[in-house]
């Protein structure tokens, strides 16, 4: 499956960005709502991180302790869509943010908090 990702940009810290996943207009035979969907981020230099996980309905959420409480993931499966909400963001956060389903991977899109 191809997956998309939109949504980074630069933000200042404290701001707030609204992360989109989806799957290319090229997929077909695929049933999103089957599947557990992930967001990753990487900085150079390290691995890359798990920050949220959403299970196949909905119903199992998990995060990472640095994100609790400021990120929000979620998924609207007739469009075949996933969000992470990110609010109170800081300069730590700045990363390339993936969306993951089983082995495939988005292309990752840029995510920068600063003043």
């Amino acid at each position: 499956v191809q997956l998309v990702e939109s949504g980074g940009g630069l933000v200042q810290p404290g701001g707030s960005l609204r992360l989109s996943c989806t799957t290319s207009k090229l997929t077909s035979g695929f049933t999103f709502s089957f599947y557990v969907v992930s967001w990753y981020r990487q900085v150079p230099g390290k691995e890359r991180e798990l920050v949220a996980q959403i299970s196949s309905r909905g119903g199992r959420i998990n995060y990472a302790d640095s994100v609790k409480g400021r990120f929000t993931i979620s998924r609207d499966n007739p469009k075949n869509t996933v969000s992470l909400q990110m609010n109170s963001l800081k300069p730590e956060d700045t990363a390339v943010y993936y969306c993951n389903v089983q082995d495939s991977w988005g292309q990752g899109t840029q995510v920068t908090v600063s003043s």
